[in-house]
C-alpha cells in the first residue's frame, strides 16, 4: 500500500516486545514509524517532528496515556490519537474520549485492525484538514518555530477561554 508511507506513526508504549513487533509490521506496511517508551519521551519527539498518528498505551509509569494524549494535542493539535489498553474499562475510554482519542483499542491488538484504525484516523485528520483554511498561507515565518509556539499558544487560549485583548 502506497499510500501508507505517507503516514507517520507515533508509538508509545512501556511493553518493549510489543512496541519492537508493531513497529516491524507497520515498517513492513511501509508506515513511517518512531517509538517512544513513555509519555515524557514522546512529547519530546513530537515537540521535534510532526506524526499524523499517535499510538498510545493507557496505562504507563510515570505520565499515563490520557495525560500523554492531552499533551501531544496541545503540541500537535492535528494529531490522531488511538489509545490501546489491557485494562479494558468504560471509564478509561470515556476519560480518553474526552482527550480527543479517535479510537480505544482493546489489548491483546489485532494488527489488522489497527492497521485499518491507523489508516482511518489519517483519512480523519486529512478530511479535518481540508476543512478549514489555512493559516498565514503563502506567508513563510522568518521562524518556523515562532510560528509553531505562536500557533501553540492561540490553541491553548482558545482551550482555556483566554483572548488575547
Amino acid at each position: 500500500m502506497g499510500e501508507d508511507r505517507n503516514i507517520r506513526v507515533l508509538l508509545i508504549d512501556d511493553e518493549q516486545s510489543l512496541l519492537e513487533y508493531l513497529a516491524k509490521r507497520l515498517l513492513r506496511e511501509g508506515f513511517t514509524v518512531k517509538v517512544t517508551f513513555s509519555g515524557e519521551e514522546a512529547l519530546q519527539v513530537a515537540a521535534e517532528e510532526d506524526y499524523d498518528v499517535a499510538v498510545v498505551d493507557l496505562k504507563m509509569p510515570g505520565m499515563d496515556g490520557v495525560e500523554t494524549q492531552r499533551r501531544l494535542k496541545t503540541i500537535q493539535p492535528d494529531l490522531q490519537c488511538i489509545v490501546l489498553t489491557g485494562h479494558g474499562g468504560a471509564e478509561s475510554a470515556l476519560e480518553s474520549g474526552q482527550e480527543g482519542a479517535y479510537n480505544y483499542l482493546l489489548k491483546p491488538i489485532e494488527f489488522e485492525s489497527l492497521m485499518q484504525t491507523i489508516r482511518d484516523a489519517y483519512q480523519y485528520k486529512m478530511k479535518q484538514k481540508k476543512g478549514r483554511p489555512a493559516e498565514h498561507e503563502g506567508q513563510p515565518s522568518a521562524d518556523p518555530q515562532e510560528s509553531g509556539m505562536k500557533k501553540a499558544i492561540r490553541k491553548l487560549r482558545s482551550l482555556y477561554g483566554i483572548r488575547n485583548d
